[in-house]
């Protein structure tokens, strides 16, 4: 499996990408238990795949109900969804911690360059206030990575937060990645206004957990533009579900990372699959879940691009997506 692991990322192109997550697929299949009792219960026979699009891709609230490991093991790491709506909370059980700080190194680079060229801050106060956030491990990783050593994350304290933007953009050798939730930074936006120019990255991520009205995220990147005089909001696209990011630079226009793939799948028959420019749900391949499934069907809805980009454009209802009760009739 070592030569598997490895070639997650060595990917290069489009046949490199599509080899190895079929033999993923063959993987997974045998040693996955629970996505092997899927397949079966669908019906059909997965022998001769080809393609990523014949792939069956496995409901994301699987992660709630079900153990869903590939092998058997210990894990060494364990990612909680936040569970807002209420319902069971999904868990994310990780073999190998090296598989995702590698995965998300690899992602970072890809888009932003060298980590070392920027000091991390982050405002994430529903995050830290709880246990097994990917996203809290994921900001320690690339604040260890960065080798700054003076960044920190912030709770409601935005003096504190304000303080140490300013007293970073005064050292002019530095940029700012300031990572946040949502709502926490529309709260600091409203608070402070200011004029902190392009050497100020924000990316947003995380919604409005309950907090705030929802809105758009054309009226999100507004205020924040507005009030804090930055150039363009950044996002990050990922979840307790995935070990793979997606990043945008600008309007919520995303792109993918070597190790992942968006599809999207026709919204009334998660089998099909629909044109570019076309609104459905969002599947993503990430070749880094190897050890868990890397098929994911998410309820999240968007649309793909021929350039490849693609947008989040919301969620699914709170109906179950078809195949999910499949598991539930034995």
């Amino acid at each position: 499996m070592e030569n598997l692991e490895n070639r997650i990322f060595e990917v290069k192109n489009k046949r490199e990408f599509l080899e190895t997550a079929l033999e993923i697929f063959n993987f997974q299949k045998v040693n996955n238990p629970i996505y092997k009792k899927y397949l079966q219960l669908l019906g059909k026979n997965y022998n001769k795949i080809n393609s990523l699009e014949q792939i069956p891709f496995m409901p994301i609230d699987f992660f709630k109900n079900f153990t869903i490991k590939t092998t058997d093991f210990e894990p060494e790491n364990e990612f909680l969804s936040s569970g807002t709506t209420g319902k069971n909370t999904s868990h994310h059980y990780i073999k190998k911690n090296e598989i995702y700080f590698k995965t998300l190194i690899k992602g970072f680079k890809q888009f932003y360059g060298d980590i070392k060229q920027y000091k991390i801050l982050a405002l994430l106060p529903s995050y830290l206030e709880r246990k097994g956030s990917s996203l809290v491990t994921m900001v320690e990783q690339l604040m260890k990575e960065s080798q700054n050593g003076d960044e920190g994350f912030y709770l409601y304290d935005f003096e504190a937060l304000d303080k140490k933007i300013e007293e970073t953009l005064k050292e002019n050798n530095k940029k700012i990645l300031l990572i946040g939730v949502t709502f926490a930074l529309l709260d600091y936006a409203e608070k402070y206004k200011r004029n902190y120019g392009k050497n100020l990255i924000i990316m947003e991520t995380g919604g409005m957990k309950g907090r705030k009205k929802e809105l758009v995220r054309k009226e999100v990147h507004e205020k924040l533009i507005q009030n804090l005089g930055v150039e363009t909001i950044h996002s990050e696209y990922g979840m307790t579900e995935l070990l793979s990011q997606a990043y945008s630079f600008s309007s919520g226009i995303y792109n993918e990372t070597s190790t992942m793939k968006i599809l999207i799948r026709d919204y009334n028959d998660p089998f099909e699959y629909v044109k570019n420019d076309i609104t459905g749900g969002i599947n993503v391949v990430d070749l880094s879940n190897i050890y868990s499934c890397s098929f994911i069907e998410t309820k999240d809805l968007g649309i793909k691009h021929l350039d490849g980009s693609f947008e989040v454009l919301g969620r699914f209802d709170n109906s179950q997506t078809r195949g999910c009760n499949l598991l539930y009739t034995d």
